[in-house]
Order: C-alpha cells, then sequence, then structure tokens
C-alpha cells in the first residue's frame, strides 16, 4: 500500500495548508510501545501464543481515554498528520491531547503489529475484523487497564471497525464515529474492486503461494489502479490532469514512487474485510452515533441510500455528508479533519459521560 499512503500524505499535507516546515501541532510527543495478548484466539479457532500489538499514545493516560483506529494497510503513526491529529491534538481542539489520552493501536497485521511478514507468511491464521477488534479489545482493556472510551473513532476500515465496537461492546464507549464506511456487508463496486485486487495478486504466477522471493510483479501495478480507482475525487483529479499528458505523468510517477508492500501482508490485509457485516447488530449500539462521510466517496457513494436505510435503528444516530467539491479527496476526505471536526466537538460537548 506504499502507492495509496505516499498519495494519502501529499493530500493531507496540500489540505493542511502547512509548510513541511512546521510543526505538526502543539500537542505532547506521541509514544510507541507493544503490549502482547498471550494465547490469542482467531474466529477460525488458531490460537497464536504470542501475538504482538503495536500502539501509539498521544496525552497523559490519566486524561480521559479515547481510540482512533486507521484505514487498511495503514497504522497508528500513519494519523499524526497535520490534516489530521494536526487539527485534533493541540490546545483547544477537539481531542486535546491536555485533556485526552488518545490511543492509535496497529490493527493486527499492519504496522509493527505482529502480521504474515514477519515470518508466517501465507501460514499466518486467516484474520478478520472480529479478530482485529478483539486484539483492540484486549490491548484497552488488559494492556492499559481502560474499562471505558469516552469516544471511539475510526476512518475507511477503521470506521468500520467503530461500528463493530458499537454492537460487540454496547456499554463500552460514550460516542462513536465511524467516517468513511457504511454499516452493512461488504458488497457492490466496495468488494468488487477489492476482490479484483486480491486476485491480481493471487493469480500472478511469482505469488507461488506465498512463497515468492521476490515480490509479485502484478502488486505494484494493481495497487495503482485500486488507488486510482478508489480514492481521490473526481474533481480533485481532473483538476490535477485537466489533460492527457498530465494524467500520464500521474500515473508514471505513482508507478515509479517507491514501493515496499509485502505481497502476503497486502492479500490479508483486503482479505480481513470480507465477511464484515455489522448490520443485524445495529440496533444494540447504545453509544452516540455521528456517522460522517464524503459526498464524492468512491467505495462508499451516498446515493446508495444505505445511511438513510440503517441510521434510524440507532436511537439518536446522525449522518453528516462532506459535500464534494475540489477540495475534497473522494474516499480520503475524511483523512482531513477541518471537514469534520466542528461537527465532532459538539457531539463530545452534547454527550454525556456514561
Amino acid at each position: 500500500m506504499r502507492t495509496v499512503k505516499l498519495f494519502l500524505r501529499a493530500v493531507l499535507l496540500a489540505a493542511s495548508g502547512l509548510a513541511s516546515s512546521v510543526a505538526l501541532a502543539d500537542y505532547p510527543a506521541p509514544k510507541q510501545a507493544d503490549w502482547t495478548a498471550s494465547d490469542f484466539r482467531f474466529h477460525t479457532g488458531e490460537v497464536m501464543p504470542a501475538l504482538r500489538i503495536h500502539y501509539t499514545t498521544v496525552g497523559a493516560p490519566a486524561g480521559e481515554p479515547v481510540l482512533v483506529l486507521h484505514g487498511t494497510a495503514g497504522s497508528g503513526t500513519g494519523m499524526l498528520t497535520p490534516a489530521f491529529a494536526g487539527e485534533l491534538f493541540g490546545p483547544g481542539q477537539p481531542l486535546d491531547a491536555t485533556k485526552y489520552f488518545v490511543i492509535l493501536p496497529d490493527a493486527i497485521g499492519t504496522g509493527k503489529s505482529t502480521k504474515p511478514s514477519d515470518g508466517m507468511r501465507a501460514r499466518f491464521p486467516r484474520y478478520n475484523y472480529d479478530d482485529m477488534l478483539l486484539a483492540q479489545y484486549r490491548l484497552v482493556t488488559e494492556g492499559l487497564g481502560i474499562r471505558h472510551l469516552r469516544l471511539v473513532l475510526g476512518n475507511s476500515m477503521g470506521g468500520m471497525h467503530a461500528w463493530l465496537w458499537g454492537v460487540k461492546y454496547p456499554d463500552f464507549m460514550d460516542a462513536l464515529v465511524p467516517m468513511a464506511c457504511q454499516p452493512v456487508e461488504m458488497s457492490g463496486r466496495n468488494w468488487i474492486m477489492r476482490r479484483m485486487l486480491i486476485d491480481a495478486v493471487r493469480k500472478d504466477p511469482d505469488w507461488k503461494g506465498g512463497d515468492y522471493v521476490t515480490q509479485p510483479r502484478a502488486l505494484q501495478v494493481a495497487n495503482t489502479f485500486f488507488g486510482i480507482a478508489t480514492i481521490g475525487g473526481s474533481q480533485a483529479y481532473y483538476q490535477a490532469a485537466p489533460t492527457r499528458e498530465k494524467a500520464d505523468k500521474l500515473i508514471d510517477d505513482r508507478l515509479a514512487a517507491p514501493f515496499t508492500a509485502d505481497a502476503n501482508d497486502f492479500l490479508y490485509q483486503w482479505e480481513s474485510s470480507g465477511d464484515y457485516d455489522p448490520a443485524a447488530g445495529l440496533g444494540q449500539i447504545r453509544a452516540a452515533v455521528l456517522a460522517i462521510n464524503s459526498a464524492d466517496d468512491e467505495r462508499n457513494p451516498p446515493e446508495l441510500g444505505i445511511m438513510e436505510r440503517e441510521l434510524p435503528r440507532i436511537k439518536g444516530a446522525r449522518l453528516y455528508l462532506i459535500p464534494g467539491s475540489t477540495e475534497t479527496r473522494g474516499h480520503g476526505t475524511t483523512g482531513m479533519a477541518r471537514f469534520w471536526k466542528a461537527q465532532l466537538a459538539d457531539l463530545l460537548a452534547s454527550t454525556p459521560r456514561r
């Protein structure tokens, strides 16, 4: 996912309007650590004696705990951008780290948490979102000793995880903010594109069932194709590439960018979403819900009417739909907190502590 991450970082830095010499924000220095979940049981029944969960925190443990969850193939530190953390964690901002204890875990299979490329390759247990959620829950409760969260906020895959948190642990948080996602079965173009991405790598002869010597050649091309097709925003792409020559250069630059993804990690990361479906349990959610999507989200198009159909099942839940523009970035829009931080501040101000 290096190509997508490079693009997202460029998007976020451009959107922030900050020069590279400017500090991210005036918030406490992030701290990184590892916690090991012993005898971790996956949904398949497989047990890993020691599962490493890497995480980043911002603020002091005495602050109100907030869980912030990243997208597919991302990491906790990947959210420490000017456009995200720089808009949220500073003094007077919605998640002021002098008041909140912000926890950003690396999901199973991503960042510095245990993943297939650590050695097991394709013999790694086939994890899904339920497994990722359990690892997060064990980190929060066993690793950090926390029994209640003020907020669970997630973006893209992290947003889907946030929905599952609300369903599986309905009394564990006061507020829930799932972003760039929908609370229904993985389906439609969202899954079709993921399936094509997965198949492009799995059918590459160089993959060799996961025991490759060099990374499959299809990996970078498939990843670049997927990134352009499902993130970035139509208006923004047209503005950046209004001619064929500029469009060709954009593609050439993406394909020439450094690319360090591991094929097995990559396949596991995208396949893990295959059985995602929180819909049946939405009525169990007790937290105050603010769902945030963008009108130009390529993976979660609002014209499907899914949010209008599902949110009434959750008492008081509401949707904030960011209008699409040349300033938004499709599925990447919610990575720019300036578009929604006022709504988050209102949610926290109006949500009682339970």
